[in-house]
């Protein structure tokens, strides 16, 4: 009986010992193990920009959390950015990016990558002003209007931070930026006219 056991085990059909982490069919070799990609299938890219550690004060003695900043777009005029608080640095993470993800807006993109006009904005005690820049010239920026630059699908674009260094209110202002432009079509709407008498 021993002899029939051992046969049976070492017998090259037996199926894969290990159902969870390994799935049949396919090209692969007969108990090849093949495991599940479980990342988001989307093409939105993910991006931390800061994780900060804040300290509360309370009648019981202190109170440390974190807090994430994120930015998540797919380079083709579709940015959004979130931020988490969670006692756990990872868990604060995975809020932010959940958050960026419910907040994504659609930016418009001029046909030569850049943006449609000059334009100022501000946030707090932060302005950005954004430029638009010639064929080649690449994304002329740092820190978060940077990233939020390159996430949302620019190419060309000069810009200029004045006043605080607040990664948030750069953001908010970088963003309500890109959504107060206004395309040459809407530009002649508007004032009644057609694009060449502009």
């Amino acid at each position: 009986m021993t002899e029939n056991n051992n046969n049976k085990v070492n017998t090259p059909n037996a199926p894969a010992t290990d159902q969870k982490r390994s799935f049949g069919g396919g090209n692969g070799k007969p108990g090849e193990r093949r495991f599940f990609d479980k990342r988001p299938t989307d093409d939105f890219e993910e991006k931390i920009l800061n994780i900060k550690r804040i300290n509360k004060t309370t009648k019981g003695g202190r109170r440390m959390r974190f807090s994430a900043l994120a930015v998540v777009g797919n380079r083709k005029g579709r940015v959004g950015f979130g931020v988490g608080k969670s006692v756990e640095a990872p868990e604060a993470i995975k809020k932010a990016i959940a958050d960026a993800r419910k907040n994504i807006t659609i930016v418009p993109i001029s046909p030569k990558g850049s943006i449609f006009h000059e334009i100022t904005c501000k946030e707090g005690a932060t302005k950005i002003l954004l430029k638009p820049a010639p064929v080649g010239t690449g994304i002329i920026a740092g820190g978060p209007v940077r990233i939020i630059m390159d996430l949302a699908g620019y190419k060309d674009v000069c810009s200029k931070k004045l006043g605080a260094n607040a990664s948030i209110n750069m953001i908010r202002a970088t963003m309500k930026c890109l959504l107060s432009q206004r395309s040459p079509e809407q530009i002649a709407k508007l004032r009644g006219k057609e694009i060449k008498d502009l």
